[in-house]
């Protein structure tokens, strides 16, 4: 039922790409620290780099536990769920980081998603993540479900934000600078954009 791949290519980079929503799942090295689960959207926002590595865009949002854990230990899992067509999940299982606004590799990065407005959703970094186990299995549990389409209240949200306004937004909240359990989040002040 379930497959390993040596890489993302052919019909497995197709049904990724294809996908609506994936999910992220970090963990801090803690034994007792917060393992963290997000759900992930916006038509545009992720890619595949090449065979062994994809990117998707981090937007502003009420923490940066993702962040936070990959700045610790780099581990990661992406999930996509087939919600429509044939059932299937895939897994890639690998080492990401965040590579933040200020970074020299940032604009070359960003180029690769040209298919979304990255200035309307306060961009805090891309994640950059290489596989090392990629993993499908059937998904015959997944319910069916229509995509619809994107909400648009997040890029109303952020569209109205600049580089300051948004570092001012990040300061105020809790655990975007530092994480749950305490470790360095997104840096802040927020680095000017390179782009």
């Amino acid at each position: 039922m379930g497959k390993t791949y040596a890489r993302i290519d052919g019909r497995l980079r197709a049904f990724i790409e294809d996908q609506p929503l994936f999910f992220t799942a970090t963990a801090p090295l803690a034994a007792d620290g917060t393992v963290n689960l997000s759900p992930k959207g916006l038509k545009g926002s992720f890619t595949v780099l090449d065979e062994l590595t994809v990117a998707y865009l981090d937007f502003a949002g009420s923490t940066a536990e993702t962040v936070a854990h990959l700045r610790e230990n780099g581990r990661i899992t992406l999930m996509w769920c087939a919600f429509q067509g044939p059932p299937n999940i895939v897994r890639v299982h690998g080492r990401g980081e965040p590579v933040f606004r200020d970074d020299p590799r940032f604009p070359e990065l960003l180029a690769r998603f040209p298919g979304i407005d990255h200035t309307a959703h306060g961009l805090r970094a891309i994640v950059v993540v290489h596989a090392e186990l990629v993993r499908d299995s059937c998904g015959y549990a997944v319910p069916r479900m229509a995509y619809e389409e994107d909400r648009d209240l997040h890029g109303k949200r952020f569209a109205r934000e600049d580089d300051a306004s948004l570092s001012a937004y990040f300061t105020k909240k809790e655990h975007i600078a530092t994480s749950l359990d305490g470790l360095p989040g997104l840096p802040l002040p927020l680095p000017p954009s390179t782009v």
